[in-house]
Order: C-alpha cells, then sequence, then structure tokens
C-alpha cells in the first residue's frame, strides 16, 4: 500500500487537499467521489520531483478520436464489447495506449461495466467521456454516443486551436523581437563601440551612449538578465498554478482588450457544445452542469456555471441565472430560455455553439490581421532605434565636416 497526495475539489467548488493511503491511483479516485470530492491531482508520495511529459497519458486527441469512432462503428455492426476492445487494442500503434485498452478489456470481462473501467483511466479519458459512456450504456445506444464524443472531441480540439493561434503569434513575435535585440547587444553595438573609440574621444549622443551602456551591462551581466527572465517564468507558472492565482488571471484575461472577446466566445461555444452533448445523451442537468463546469478551463466561467447549478437546483430555470451571472450574452441566455420552453435545448445548445465557435475563427482572423502591422512596426521600431542610435554620431561628423 501507498501514500498518494491528492488535489480536488468539493462540490461546492472549493479546493481540497490531503493525503490518502491506497492500493493505486484508480482507488483514491473512488474513494475520493465517494467523499464528494473530484480530484484534479493525485500523485505518489515522494515523486514529486517526477514529471509526466506525456499529454493526456502518453495518448493525443487524434488517437482518442480514431478509437471512438472506431469502437462505435463495431458497437453499431453488433459486435461484442470485449471483442470490439481486443481487435482495437491488437490494432493500436501506441503501445501506451494499447496498454490501457487491453486493461480496460480485462476490467470489463470482470465483470465491471464499460464506463468503470474508462474511470480508471481519468488521464485519457475524463469525466465527461466517462459519463457520456455511461449514459449511452443505461440507454442502450453506446454507439450514438460514441459518434457525438468522437465530434465533440474533434471540434473542440479545433476550437482549441482556433484559440492557441490567436495567442501564439504575438508570443512568437516578442520571441523574436527579444532575440534579435539580444542579437544587436551582443554583436553589432559593440562593433560600433569599437569603431567610435578609434575615432577619438568625441562626446557620443545621449542616445547613443545609452545603446552603448546598455550592451556593456547586457555583455558582463547576461546571466542576471537571464535569471530574472527565468524566475518571471517560474514565479508566473505558480501564481497561475494556484487557485486563487488562476482565478485572478482568467479575470484579468477575461476583460483584456482584444484578448477579451475571443475569450468569452470561445467559453460560450465550450459551455454550449459540452453542454449539449450531455443533455442529448441524457444526463440529469445538474449532473451535467456539475461537470461542464469542472472542465471548463476557465476559473471565472466555473464559478459563474456552479452559480447556475446552484439555483437550478433550487427549483429555478437555467436562463435566469445566467443571466445573473454576466459572463453569457443576452443572446444566448434568450436562445437557452427558448429551448427550455420548447423542450429543444439540446439542439439549441448545439446551434449557440456552431454560432459561436464561426465567431472565434472570425474574431481570431480579425486579430491576426490587426497584429500583424502593429508587430512588424513594433519589432521595426526596436531595431530602427538602435540602428539610428548607433548611426547618430556618423551623422554628426558629417555634419562637422561638411561645416
Amino acid at each position: 500500500m501507498a501514500t498518494y497526495i491528492w488535489e480536488g475539489q468539493t462540490r461546492a467548488g472549493e479546493a481540497s487537499s490531503g493525503e490518502m493511503s491506497a492500493e493505486n491511483e484508480a482507488e483514491v479516485i473512488a474513494r475520493l467521489k465517494n467523499q464528494g470530492v473530484q480530484p484534479s491531482k493525485i500523485r505518489k508520495k515522494g515523486s514529486e520531483l517526477q514529471f509526466d511529459l506525456a499529454f493526456g497519458g502518453g495518448v493525443s486527441m487524434k488517437e482518442l478520436v480514431i478509437f471512438t469512432r472506431q469502437f462505435a462503428t463495431m458497437i453499431d455492426a453488433g459486435l461484442p464489447l470485449v471483442q470490439a476492445l481486443d481487435i482495437l487494442a491488437s490494432a493500436e500503434p501506441n503501445k501506451k495506449f494499447q496498454k490501457k485498452i487491453y486493461a480496460i478489456k480485462a476490467d470489463v470481462e470482470q465483470g465491471a461495466t464499460f464506463a468503470q473501467a474508462l474511470s480508471r483511466h481519468p488521464k485519457v479519458f475524463d469525466e465527461l467521456y466517462v459519463n457520456l459512456v455511461a449514459a449511452g450504456e443505461v440507454g442502450g445506444i453506446l454507439d450514438t454516443i460514441l459518434a457525438r464524443l468522437a465530434v465533440y472531441i474533434e471540434k473542440s480540439v479545433a476550437l482549441a486551436r482556433k484559440v492557441k493561434s490567436a495567442f501564439t503569434y504575438p508570443v512568437a513575435i516578442l520571441v523574436i523581437a527579444i532575440i534579435i535585440v539580444i542579437g544587436l547587444l551582443w554583436k553589432v553595438i559593440p562593433t560600433f563601440e569599437n569603431m567610435f573609440k578609434d575615432m577619438g574621444d568625441a562626446e557620443l549622443p545621449a542616445l547613443t551612449q545609452w545603446v552603448i551602456d546598455a550592451s556593456d551591462n547586457f555583455l558582463s551581466s547576461w546571466y542576471i538578465y537571464i535569471g530574472v527572465l527565468v524566475g518571471i517564468v517560474v514565479l508566473f507558472k505558480l501564481f497561475v498554478g494556484h487557485p486563487r492565482g488562476r482565478e485572478i488571471f482568467d479575470i484579468i484575461m477575461f476583460r483584456a482588450p482584444l484578448f477579451g472577446a475571443i475569450i468569452q466566445k470561445n467559453a460560450v461555444a465550450r459551455f454550449t457544445r459540452t453542454m449539449g452533448t450531455m443533455v442529448s445523451a441524457g444526463v440529469p442537468i445538474l449532473d451535467a452542469l456539475e461537470i461542464v463546469a469542472r472542465s471548463a478551463g476557465n476559473k471565472v466561467i466555473e464559478k459563474a456555471i456552479m452559480r447556475v447549478r446552484d439555483r437550478i437546483a433550487e427549483g429555478r430555470t437555467m436562463a435566469e441565472p445566467l443571466a445573473e451571472t454576466g459572463v453569457f450574452p443576452p443572446m444566448v441566455v434568450q436562445m437557452i430560455g427558448v429551448g427550455e420552453a420548447t423542450g429543444a435545448m439540446d439542439t439549441m445548445l448545439g446551434k449557440i455553439a456552431d454560432f459561436y465557435e464561426d465567431e472565434v475563427d472570425e474574431a481570431v482572423e480579425a486579430l491576426t490581421s490587426l497584429l500583424e502591422p502593429l508587430m512588424m512596426v513594433f519589432i521595426g521600431g526596436i531595431v530602427g532605434g538602435l540602428l539610428i542610435a548607433m548611426y547618430l554620431p556618423i551623422f554628426t561628423m558629417g555634419d562637422t565636416i561638411a561645416a
């Protein structure tokens, strides 16, 4: 028996953590869920310095989509669950994923439901996946649910890629600008400095002297600058890793100019897509909201959805508390209200998700079009400013000779 350190959230959305002795990680997850805690991180005590660099337990989203689609086809064709798992496992090229599929097959053979077997591999099959599969098993529509899951994952990955591209461009330009400045301070400025020394002791223009001093300072203390840069990155990671820090960061990003609108539209699209998928699968509304909140990826949205869940538990409709949060646009609230009134909530949520996914795409394109010239001006200004500073003494010398 080993000791595991865990972190998670209670049903009220409060952060919780502790230690637990158990045979394996699956037992820890099961016991925490029985206690009303949703674990977010579990590690064996004494292994804090180990890093898991494999995304999703070594399984990519593309591999998960392929598995889900193939499995849905096999179930629809009437193949028994165990046989379908055996075929998929034997044909799986990813050895880590293959091992997990064989483990799932073994659990099913020993009497576990498919959903229970999946829940023992939370790094690959998240709570949303497991709950939808459970609903599909109960309703006898597992093949339909798996097909919806594959579509949902594909759309989620595509949406995440669009949002990531919006942030990648300015970050990449900033990194390039830093590299250019370092190159100029390291190689180009010292060459000009030596040239100016050979020209005599004439006083240099203030801007030129400031750039030369900056270059000398960088060359003599470069390790300090690198240390400060690394320290900022580490502190940012620690800040964002803390629940309160993450909430503050999400609030700032949600209200940020240019990027805030993209983040809001992405959050709405993700919420409605996930919620629509769960409602169409027959997952109870309160359970669906709790799962959607934990998978929101944004603390502002998570808290808003949990408040909505609490109000619905008190007997209210979904549209009213959604409007009270101030997070969701009026159009979204109105369409959800219509969906509730007509009994077509899943259809309405799907339409909202389609609309906002297109909105995210357009917003990213507009932002990229706006940032391209601004970033070019930014880099040109930095490089041009440094070069002008270096050529100022030459211009001054030319004016003196002409006089």
